[in-house]
């Protein structure tokens, strides 16, 4: 059968998953937007914002686990539709924000606890169980790759508020989108009523969440992964929050920040694409850590050079192919370690090392600019870990595969 084919009976529910993560996703991302006029209007400092953005980021990975956990007892429609009204709460109350503690509360904890429901480990565990397993990396890649499309929407419509009528519109501008995330939540809810399937069609067992976990943090691949996400998460959030901020002090027009961002969502999907293809045929953990060394060598090439526009969307573009795709590698290769019934638990102690990497790059970054006046020391630091992570993950893929330990 063709992936089409494949993919036909729970396209609804693969949507939805992708619309929810897409919308997601692109509004926290154009959150670097917002840094510049609110440090101008209100008493929160650059320091003060990464440190909001890092909140978000911890808690998100903090209880990723958690919300994995919930949606395999509970089922994925509640918990989604849950985070969805706390992504709402959080919007609202950061356009409200007179000062850091509403912006830490608001585009920070409730945010943060928001996309542990919503986002990419959550959307790719509902897509995994919507398709065989001969079709699933592809269709996590495609996934991946919708759901990198509103950055497109959210960056230029964020900007174009924020210049007309200020910072606070931008913000319930991410509002009015985030309402889609309703009904999208509720489509790939119905990944509940499917058959859990099992190892080679037996159904599962029942395993205990501890004797997953147990069994997760007994397992090499798994742990190299987890450790390199780390350094994953430290390089994208440093961009993330701090390129906006970076152009400013070079001079550069406002309006290119959400271009760059705007470019990084579009060459997601094709990312996302790619490396959904490329999973289904070579080692997902090798390409792993050839993405890991290949960021870095980007990031090399942008900063040793006077930022242009034309260089920083093109570095924007590079990063954007190479952002994303580690989404699909990764549940894919949980999936095919540990198989499907605590997927979304095992992915997020996974993601959770991402976030801790996260919160160190955008705080970090945070930090060191205010000591130094400039960013390079971080940019430097994301290099060398990078590389040294990317390195690390393809020696150990080529030379120990992964065996799998399914719980179906």
């Amino acid at each position: 059968m063709s992936v089409a084919e494949d993919l036909r009976p729970n396209l609804a529910i693969v949507l939805g998953a992708a619309v929810m993560l897409s919308i997601g996703m692109g509004v926290r991302q154009s959150f670097g937007l917002i840094m510049p006029p609110l440090t101008r209007e209100i008493a929160v400092t650059v320091s003060d914002f990464a440190l909001a953005l890092s909140v978000q980021n911890l808690a998100w990975g903090l209880l990723q686990p958690v919300a994995g956990l919930l949606a395999a007892r509970l089922g994925f429609r509640p918990v989604m539709l849950s985070g969805t009204l706390l992504y709402l709460a959080g919007l609202a109350l950061f356009a409200s924000a007179q000062g850091l503690v509403g912006v830490m509360l608001g585009a920070g904890a409730l945010i943060g606890v928001a996309l542990a429901c919503t986002a990419s480990a959550i959307a790719l565990a509902v897509g995994s169980r919507a398709v065989p397993a001969r079709s699933r990396s592809l269709v996590l890649g495609a996934t991946t790759a919708t759901g990198s499309l509103g950055a497109l929407l959210s960056a230029p419509l964020g900007q174009a508020l924020i210049v007309e009528l200020g910072w606070r519109a931008g913000v319930l501008g991410f509002f009015a989108l985030a309402l889609g995330m309703l009904p999208a939540a509720w489509l790939a809810g119905r990944v509940d009523r499917l058959p859990l399937p099992g190892a080679g069609g037996v159904a599962p067992g029942d395993i205990s969440p501890r004797a997953a976990l147990a069994s997760a943090f007994k397992t090499p691949s798994f742990l190299v992964m987890t450790g390199a996400y780390f350094v994953c998460g430290m390089q994208l959030l440093f961009i993330t929050t701090h390129l906006p901020s970076y152009l400013a002090i070079c001079g550069l027009d406002p309006a290119l920040s959400a271009q760059a961002l705007a470019a990084i969502g579009l060459f997601n999907v094709f990312g996302g694409l790619f490396f959904g293809w490329a999973g289904g045929r070579w080692s997902k953990l090798a390409l792993l850590g050839g993405i890991y060394v290949s960021r870095s060598l980007v990031l090399v090439w942008y900063f040793v050079l006077p930022p242009t526009p034309a260089t920083t969307l093109v570095f924007a573009s590079l990063m954007g192919f190479l952002w994303l795709g580690v989404g699909p590698l990764v549940a894919g290769s949980v999936a095919e370690m540990f198989g499907l019934r605590w997927q979304a638990m095992i992915q997020g102690v996974a993601f959770m090392s991402h976030q801790l990497g996260s919160f160190l790059g955008a705080f970090g970054g945070g930090l060191l600019f205010e000591a130094l006046g400039s960013y390079d020391l971080a940019w430097r630091l994301g290099v060398g870990l990078g590389l040294l992570a990317g390195l690390v993950q393809v020696s150990f893929a080529l030379m120990r595969p992964p065996r799998a330990r399914s719980f179906a």
